[in-house]
């Protein structure tokens, strides 16, 4: 089973006008009343906590050298072990910092024992990727009490009705891809970040510094040359942005200094992430600026290998993917569709694009040998295991003749945007990329520095462009023939920092930020995505037609802002003073040079949501 959480020990003291043990040198006892009234405190710098409870101050905290329990015996249930007072001395410390007659304070009573925390700080819930009906509560990161009612609540939907009644992919256990569930380093090293970093401030665009190099790909060290600043998904590297000073490689993890190791010196990845620790626009917000306005002027190049890639295939594969897709994808071979796949409640619970192929020899990850019908899907890759999970469920319901391929590993992903991306890539690819011969939302095979690609034209950047899908060993060689074609148009390496902001000038949807599972198509304005006018059926369309009937109650909408302000998701929305809905997600729009947002909104009265004028009552606070 999958297990991505590792078990340090929680310590706390108790601590009150009753002394006990022999630390330190004690005073008389207090009077009790000195401790009443008093808040429950968080102190973020010295990563502790205090509280009443009862008659006594409870002092807690997290500590960067949790102990790991190493054999977990499956006969302990419910016990404590001896508090180790050399580990738990830095909360004495910080607690009295904060509450200085603590110093002079005896100790009532003491409690250690074994606590859950995952690799990301989040419980794990939901049903097991490997074993269907089988379903996890689990992993509260010592929260439980905090978050039991409503998960339970929750998970007892989702055992009955199949999916929770609220967006919780947050806590779902499929948010985790297979080859990190079991990597017993990765889930070491960032169940101990997520332990140590539990009282840090959560920085709009902070990355972690444990589990980063899990998950290589082959243009790594290319990318790294070039400047970039990688970000990690789940284990898997993304470019995030390009710095101008040079490398900045994410070194092993050092622990924080913990357990006798030496924290890394003049550490530069460390220290861009460190200038990043703001909620204003980060120091380099002009290099972002430069990559998205080279791509909308000139052209960039993303490195997007981190992306799922997914074959379809079986005699059955058509009437599977006109099940699975809204859309209908069920075209010639050469088309490329952007679809989605939605829950039987008509909610979102991927967008992707799915491409119509020939089947191809054995060996080959860009077209497998297969019989009947072909399909490739790309998927964004932080979802990946959500997608595969969610397809082989449902395959699994119908009783198909089709399988699911994984190839992500196999195969690479390039993205050429910009206006000159047809000159550049003309120059070495061996195809005509006119409109006639290369329309939009096609793909075909063919060679890039003697190298077989499979290119797309696609765009999730909203200029012209295509897709290089590339096996894995070939992806530097690519890389480099567009990178020298490419250098005198003024091509740029550009990240997904890039990416978000140019997406949401052009309206283009992020699932779980603009798309969840508890929005729908008409909701989002995806409507075009379903083939509604056609009498195809597929999963969710009866929800689908039936909110259509009846009309739309909340709807996703698009703000700009006249002030330069940052912002990040979850501003509320006012109109005429009253709320009626909040941001999902917001970034800089560099060509346009304003802030631009998307939330979901209601009208109070409970009607229909249609559009309205922008009135001087309308703000987002």
């Amino acid at each position: 089973m999958t297990n991505p959480q590792l078990i340090p020990l929680s310590l706390a003291g108790v601590m009150s006008g009753f002394p006990r043990g022999s630390w330190p040198p004690l005073t008389p006892p207090l009077p009790l009343p000195i401790f009443q009234n008093m808040p429950n405190v968080r102190d973020h710098d010295a990563s502790v906590y205090l509280r009443l409870q009862g008659d006594a101050l409870s002092v807690g905290g997290y500590e960067s050298n949790p102990i790991f329990w190493e054999e977990v015996s499956e006969k302990f249930a419910f016990g404590l072990f001896d508090l180790d007072w050399d580990v738990f001395m830095q909360h004495i410390e910080g607690a009295i910092n904060r509450v200085p007659v603590l110093e002079k304070t005896g100790i009532k009573s003491t409690v250690c024992g074994p606590e859950s925390f995952t690799a990301d700080h989040k419980p794990l819930m939901g049903e097991a990727p490997e074993v269907r009906g089988f379903f996890l509560g689990c992993g509260f990161n010592s929260a439980g009490m905090m978050l039991g009612g409503g998960c339970g609540r929750e998970l007892a939907h989702w055992i009955i009705h199949g999916r929770p009644e609220k967006d919780m992919y947050g806590y779902d256990i499929r948010r985790f891809h297979h080859s990190l569930t079991d990597n017993n380093r990765w889930i070491r090293e960032r169940s101990h970040e997520s332990y140590a970093k539990n009282y840090s401030v959560v920085f709009p665009h902070d990355e972690p510094l444990a589990g980063t190099r899990t998950l290589t790909r082959a243009a790594v060290q290319e990318l790294l040359q070039q400047g970039c600043v990688f970000q990690e998904r789940h284990g898997w590297e993304r470019p995030g942005w390009f710095s101008p000073g040079g490398a900045a490689p994410v070194l092993d993890y050092d622990y924080y200094g913990a357990y006798g190791r030496e924290r890394h010196r003049d550490y530069t990845y460390n220290r861009l992430l460190g200038s990043e620790y703001t909620f204003d626009f980060p120091p380099h917000h002009d290099i972002i600026k430069s990559e998205c306005l080279t791509c909308r002027n000139a052209l960039a190049l993303f490195d997007m290998s981190y992306f799922g890639k997914f074959y379809l295939v079986g005699p059955e594969a058509t009437k599977a993917a006109n099940w699975l897709f809204t859309a209908d994808v069920s075209k010639a071979p050469g088309s490329t569709v952007y679809t989605c796949m939605l829950n039987k409640r008509g909610g979102v619970e991927s967008d992707l694009t799915v491409s119509r192929i020939s089947p191809g020899e054995p060996a080959s990850p860009l077209a497998p040998a297969f019989e009947g019908d072909g399909y490739y899907l790309a998927i964004g890759g932080a979802v990946a295991q959500h997608n595969w999970s969610h397809i082989t469920a449902v395959l699994q319901d119908m009783n198909l003749q089709c399988k699911l391929l994984d190839c992500s590993e196999e195969l690479g992903m390039m993205s050429i945007q910009g206006p000159l991306s047809r000159v550049v890539l003309q120059e070495v690819l061996d195809t005509d990329l006119s409109n006639e011969a290369f329309p939009f939302s096609t793909h075909k095979l063919t060679t890039v520095a003697g190298c077989t690609v499979r290119a797309m034209r696609l765009s999730f950047v909203g200029e012209m462009g295509w897709e290089l899908h590339v096996p894995r060993t070939d992806c530097v060689k690519v890389y480099q023939a567009v990178m020298q074609a490419g250098a005198r148009h003024g091509i740029t390496n550009a990240g997904y920092r890039a990416i978000d902001s140019l997406s949401i000038e052009k309206g283009y949807r992020h699932w779980h930020a603009d798309l969840r599972p508890d929005d729908t198509p008409l909701e989002a304005g995806l409507a075009f995505t379903c083939k509604l006018k056609s009498s195809i059926p597929f999963l969710g369309r009866e929800a689908v037609e039936a909110q259509k009937a009846k009309g739309i109650f909340r709807r996703l909408v698009c703000f700009t802002t006249e002030e330069k302000v940052p912002m990040f998701g979850l501003e509320a929305v006012w109109r005429d003073g009253e709320v009626v809905g909040h941001i999902r997600r917001a970034d800089f729009g560099f060509a346009i040079d304003k802030t631009i947002a998307y939330g979901y909104i209601r009208d109070p009265a409970g009607g229909p949501v249609s559009q309205w004028p922008i009135g001087a009552q309308q703000a987002l606070n």
